[in-house]
């Protein structure tokens, strides 16, 4: 079993790296957002703060690394060089599924990150299904454990365990488990999809059990339905995977939507993020912070220098954006009237 995950873990970098794994008529809504430029802001751009807060703390920008990787010898390279980026520039750093963690030997230090981010928050992260397969509030305490995470987020992927071989597709009684961890694991409890969206009602239930964050990550980004697809040896999965390939809830509108259901825990915005101005729109919709994912991986593969230059680039940009509309924080971002929403 552990082999498989170790080579499943491996497949997923080569896919998403080379692979078309996008929907192919489904956007994270993006377009449907626009500023009005404000010609005179009456701020100085070089004093414009994106220092944000994310569970208690005070974060210097409101950016995420997403969960992605570990469990494979190339994903160690990756996480030790996102993990030297996020400390350099201190965005908070979330790692891939752990389950292997726990059920193998072989490739921990491809999560065990701590000493090259000795000051960010990093995320552990467990897909929410293993509740059901085993995996219970002493198992995610080894996990925080092993990698002297801040946080735990749970991953909601019930399309992707159908495609994948030998999926886990029990998700009965999860609200009353997730419940239980929340009030028993010691640590903030969040909870993400991986590409097919949160919408409000779903995370109001979240919240009520004691959800201190969620990650909408939602439709427009990578489709790991597509992801899978490309793995999968059954012709008949391989199909339904494609007719899957439009599936879910555009970033934008779940943003929106959840915003509208919870007022005190913070809005992770990811799913097809690119770029600042991805953020500085995300962020004036509701979110607190906004992740990224593969729009920093290939970056991930070569070196730290190449990760810090396209944060960099995300920073200046939503700089640049805050600086268009007249906002002068985070705060005012989130406030801002110029932002114009257009529901599908």
């Amino acid at each position: 079993m552990t082999d498989s995950i170790h080579t499943r873990k491996a497949e997923h970098i080569e896919i998403t790296l080379n692979e078309k794994v996008t929907g192919n008529n489904i956007s994270t809504g993006l377009e449907r957002v626009h500023f009005i430029h404000n010609a005179l802001p009456e701020i100085d751009f070089n004093e414009i703060s994106i220092e944000s807060e994310f569970l208690g703390q005070s974060r210097p920008t409101p950016f995420v690394i997403s969960s992605m990787t570990g469990g494979a010898e190339f994903a160690e390279t990756i996480n030790r060089n996102l993990a030297m980026a996020a400390e350099e520039k201190g965005w908070v750093l979330a790692l891939g599924s752990m389950r292997a963690l726990i059920e193998s030997e072989e490739h921990r230090s491809s999560f065990q990150v701590r000493q090259y981010a000795p000051n960010v928050p990093i995320i552990a992260n467990l897909g929410a299904v293993q509740l059901n397969y085993g995996f219970g509030t002493e198992q995610c305490k080894q996990i925080i454990e092993m990698t002297d995470a801040d946080a735990l987020v749970l991953h909601l992927n019930t399309i992707q365990e159908v495609i994948q071989p030998n999926g886990d597709l029990n998700f009965k009684d999860l609200l009353r488990k997730i419940e239980i961890l929340t009030t028993e694991l010691g640590v903030p409890v969040g909870v993400k999809e991986v590409g097919w969206g949160i919408d409000g009602q779903t995370a109001r239930k979240l919240c009520d059990v004691g959800i201190s964050f969620v990650d909408v990550a939602g439709a427009g980004g990578t489709s790991w339905s597509q992801v899978e697809k490309f793995r999968s040896k059954e012709p008949i999965k391989r199909a339904a995977a494609e007719t899957f390939s439009d599936w879910g809830n555009p970033t934008v509108d779940c943003v929106v939507a959840v915003r509208e259901s919870i007022q005190e825990q913070s809005i992770v915005a990811s799913g097809g993020m690119y770029t600042g101005m991805d953020a500085a729109k995300t962020i004036a919709l509701g979110a607190n912070m906004v992740g990224f994912g593969r729009s920093i991986l290939k970056e991930a593969t070569q070196s730290v220098e190449d990760v810090i230059a396209v944060m960099e680039t995300k920073e200046l940009e939503l700089r640049m954006a805050m600086f268009g509309v007249g906002a002068a924080t985070i705060g005012q971002l989130q406030t801002t009237d110029r932002v114009q929403y257009r529901k599908r």
